[in-house]
C-alpha cells in the first residue's frame, strides 16, 4: 500500500507518530537518489513474505543469480516450487530480527505492519540495504522499473511518485531500446579486450567507441537489418585508422 494511504491511520513508518501526518513522505520528491546497479551474484539475499508480490521480488533476485533465503510461515505454489526445486531456501515460520544476520539486503513483502516494521529497523541497526514494498519511509532503496534485453538494462525511477507512469515509460522503453541494442553490445564488448590493450589512454578508448556508436552508418539500424557483417568490418575500419594514429604519433 503506498504511503500516502496511511495519512490519518496508525503510523507505521520510523518516526512512529502514532497517527500518521505524512511528514516521512513530505519532501519525498525533493529527495535526491543515489542510482547504482547492485551486483548480486552468490549474495545472501532475503525475502519475507511468500505470497504474489514475495515472488515477484523473489524473481527479480534470481535473475542476478542471488542466493535467495525466504522467510514465511505460508507461501503461495509458485514460490513453493521454487524451494522445492532447490532455487532458494526457505524457512517456514515467522520472521526473526537474526533472519538478517550475514544478508547483504532485505525485501519486506508482507501486509503485517510489524512486522515490516522489525525488519527495517533491524537492518538499519545493520548498516544493511533493506526495501519495505509500498511502504517508501521504511525503505533505504527503491526499486526501479526494469527494461531488460541481453546484457543491456534500463531503470526507470518516479521516486515513487508514479508506479503507473513507470510502468508506461517501461513499455516505450523497450520498444524503443530493445533487442538491436543489446545485440549491438555485446559485439563492442568482443573488442573491449583489444582497445584496452592496444590504445594507452581512457580518452583514445572512449574516442574508439563513440566513434562506432555515434558513426555513420549507424550501427543500431545495420544491426536492425542484419547486417552484422558490415558492423564488424566498420569496427575493423575504426582500429585500423587508430592503430595509424598510434603509430604516427610514436
Amino acid at each position: 500500500m503506498p504511503a500516502q494511504a496511511f495519512e490519518g491511520k496508525e503510523c507505521v513508518c520510523q518516526f512512529q507518530r502514532g497517527i500518521c501526518d505524512q511528514s516521512c513522505v513530505r519532501d519525498m520528491l525533493e529527495t535526491p537518489l543515489y542510482m547504482a546497479v547492485l551486483k548480486l551474484k552468490g549474495r545472501r539475499c532475503l525475502v519475507i513474505g511468500g505470497g504474489d508480490v514475495g515472488l515477484e521480488k523473489i524473481e527479480g533476485l534470481l535473475v542476478c543469480d542471488a542466493d535467495v533465503h525466504l522467510v514465511a510461515p505460508d507461501a503461495i505454489d509458485e514460490v513453493a516450487t521454487l524451494a522445492a526445486e532447490g532455487s532458494i531456501t526457505w524457512e517456514r515460520r515467522e520472521f526473526h530480527d537474526s533472519d538478517l544476520d550475514g544478508a547483504f539486503l532485505a525485501i519486506a513483502a508482507t501486509n503485517d505492519t510489524d512486522v515490516n516494521i522489525s525488519v527495517h529497523d533491524g537492518a538499519e541497526r545493520r548498516a544493511m540495504l533493506v526495501n519495505v514494498v509500498d511502504v517508501p519511509p521504511l525503505c533505504n532503496f527503491i526499486l526501479p522499473a526494469i527494461v531488460r534485453s541481453g546484457p543491456l538494462a534500463i531503470a526507470i525511477s518516479t521516486a515513487g511518485a508514479s508506479p503507473a507512469l513507470a510502468k508506461r515509460m517501461k513499455r516505450e522503453i523497450a520498444e524503443t531500446y530493445g533487442d538491436p541494442y543489446a545485440r549491438l553490445a555485446v559485439i563492442l564488448n568482443d573488442h573491449r579486450g583489444w582497445a584496452k590493450g592496444t590504445l594507452p589512454t581512457y580518452q583514445d578508448r572512449k574516442e574508439f567507441f563513440e566513434g562506432i556508436v555515434n558513426g555513420d552508418p549507424d550501427p543500431v539500424e545495420l544491426v536492425k537489418a542484419g547486417r552484422e557483417d558490415e558492423v564488424q568490418r566498420l569496427i575493423e575500419g575504426h582500429k585500423e585508422r587508430f592503430s595509424a594514429a598510434l603509430g604516427a604519433s610514436a
